[in-house]
Formats: structure tokens, sequence, C-alpha cells
């Protein structure tokens, strides 16, 4: 399977190759641009000593949570220079030539390290305008061999992002009515799933007909976003999408994926979001994934069900099992989450 940015790169291309002609549902209406309107979480109030701070953002947090499933996190003690390192790296793999990258061509939906294109290329009638990198980079730290530095930078990365990611979800676990520590004990958090994802979307002469990615929610807690700054991020936010750009200086874009969705029974809910293509210049984002143990048999907290005295709204599933139907499937809006849904 070619790259993306092989085909790209091609001299004289004026159109995309058929494979690639995504056909947009012309009932949707076109994306509105709210930026504004994005919660925004400040984590340093939110790990704060003092209870009242702290107390006040947990309210915005859980707000957030209900109402966007997405918001922006800032003041979060990842050095900005780190995160510029890690899009420059991931820039500098997707610079190797075509058979150094085909050393990590995917095989497998768990494999430690892939790369690939589209999304799932063996399934995918139409294929998407993107090549991906994804790395497993906990429980076990895995890494590619080139280029020279990423082990390192990656490394770093994974041990600060997962601080942030285990702050955000202590706030979330308060919001939900929990002890601050329960989500963590109950999904195993330090044995917990960490992936890496770099996805390349490079310029398109046909960006009104092809995909980055469609529309889709993410298989674990929280996901932590990252980009070179190039606008392409969309998300669904009351039947409407939301052109999304991380303009704000030094700051993760955060959405809630399908296990917290579950997790907290349907009170916090999954984020369905896509990245369209341009024209122009190339977008480079860097996604860190982050979910429960893989071991781990993920089902609505009990304190919440039986407290609240509701019924459990999803089938318990281990979460490997739901990582690996998702990503071994074509990727369509949230129907995997729909599969563990109990039907009322």
């Amino acid at each position: 399977m070619n790259s993306v940015k092989s085909i790209a790169e091609s001299p004289d291309l004026n159109h995309i190759p058929s494979i690639y002609a995504y056909s947009v549902n012309s009932t949707e209406p076109p994306a509105s641009d709210t930026q504004d309107e994005i919660p925004t979480v400040d984590f340093s109030l939110l790990t704060s000593a003092d209870p009242d701070l702290r107390s006040k953002t947990i309210q915005e947090l859980d707000m957030a949570c209900k109402d966007w499933g997405f918001f922006r996190v800032i003041n979060h003690g990842v050095p900005e220079a780190l995160m510029h390192m890690v899009i420059e790296k991931s820039a500098e793999f997707f610079d190797l030539r075509e058979d150094e990258k085909k050393e990590f061509e995917e095989k497998g939906v768990l494999d430690p390290i892939r790369y690939g294109t589209s999304f799932n290329s063996k399934k995918d009638e139409i294929l998407y305008w993107r090549d991906f990198l994804k790395v497993i980079i906990h429980p076990d730290f895995h890494y590619p061999n080139k280029p020279s530095g990423f082990r390192e930078v990656l490394m770093e990365y994974s041990k600060r992002t997962r601080e942030v990611v285990k702050g955000l979800l202590s706030g979330i676990s308060t919001s939900l009515g929990l002890d601050q520590s329960y989500v963590q004990k109950a999904l195993k958090l330090e044995s917990g799933l960490q992936i890496f994802a770099a996805n390349l979307y490079p310029p398109c002469p046909q960006p009104e007909l092809a995909m980055g990615l469609p529309p889709h929610s993410d298989h674990g807690l929280l996901t932590l976003l990252i980009n070179n700054g190039v606008g392409g991020l969309q998300i669904k936010h009351k039947g409407k999408w939301v052109n999304v750009n991380n303009d704000l200086p030094n700051s993760f874009l955060v959405n809630i994926a399908d296990q917290l969705q579950i997790f907290s029974n349907g009170k916090y809910k999954s984020v369905e979001h896509r990245a369209i293509v341009n024209n122009v210049v190339t977008r480079l984002s860097v996604a860190v994934a982050n979910g429960p143990s893989l071991d781990v048999v993920v089902e609505p907290a009990y304190k919440l069900v039986t407290e609240e005295r509701c019924v459990p709204g999803y089938i318990p599933m281990k979460y490997k099992e739901y990582l690996e139907m998702q990503q071994s499937n074509k990727i369509v809006g949230k129907t995997c989450l729909d599969r563990v849904r109990y039907e009322k």
C-alpha cells in the first residue's frame, strides 16, 4: 500500500486516486467556528492544594465533560520545548525513506510499533488521506529506532502526559461523586495502555473530495492532542461540526473516549470527531490515547449504579476485546459503543 505522502509528492498530481474519493453526508450542516466557547481547564488549579480552587475547577471540568466531552488544558506542566520536539521528531519519522518506514509496517492492532496509511487499509473500502505511526509506550515502552533521538523524546513525553491524565482522571473521579482515586484503582491505570499516535495529512489536490479521518470516537478513556499549528480537527457538538484549532500556546486538546462513557454510565459521553484536509500545507497531529489496563473488564462504576439507583447502560467487556473490535473493523462513528449498549 502506497503512503499518502508518496502520492502527494508525485509530480503533476492534480487529482486524487478514485480510492480516496470520500462521500460526505449531504444532510449534515457545514462546520461552524465557535472557538471561544470550547471549555478550558486550568490543570494547576485542578491539582491545587487550595480546596476551594480545586473544587471550583472540578465543577468546570464536570461541565466540560457533560456539555462538550472536549476541552483545552492549560498550565499542565509539560514543557513547551518537549511538545515542539515531539512534533519535530514525528515529522522526521515521516521524512524517512519509504523502505525505512516499511520496517514498521502494521500487521496486527496490538503490534508495539505500527506504521501505515488510512485507518485499516485492509478493511477500508475508501482510503483516508492520512499516514500514521502508532507506538505502545505504556505499560511497556517501545520506540522506533529512527530517527535519532526519538526514543528519549517519546519516553519523557510518555511520563509527562501520564501525569496530566492522572490528574484529569482524579478530578473526573471526584466530579462523578467518587473517591478521587476510584477511577485509577478500578481501571488499573498504573498498568494502563498508552498509545502514541502521529498522524500526517499531506496537502491534497482535491480536499473537498477526500477525508483525513472519518467521524469516529476514540476507544480509551482520554486522548491528549497537539498539532503543528495547522487546523483540520472538527468535533461534533449538539449535532453540528465545530472547527477546532489548538491556537492556545502550550495547551492540550483533550477528548473523552468510549471507556469513560461506559464507566460513567453515559454521564460523560465520548466525542465524535473527524480530520479534514487542505490543499496548501501538511498537517501533523500527535495524539496520546490513554486507556485502562488491557485485562480490565470495563463496566459502569458499581457505586454510580447502586447509589443513583439506575440501570447499567453497557455490557461489561474486557478493554483489550473492545480495542481489537474497534481497530480491526471499518471506522464508522460510534458504532462500536453501540454494540455494548444494553437494549432498552
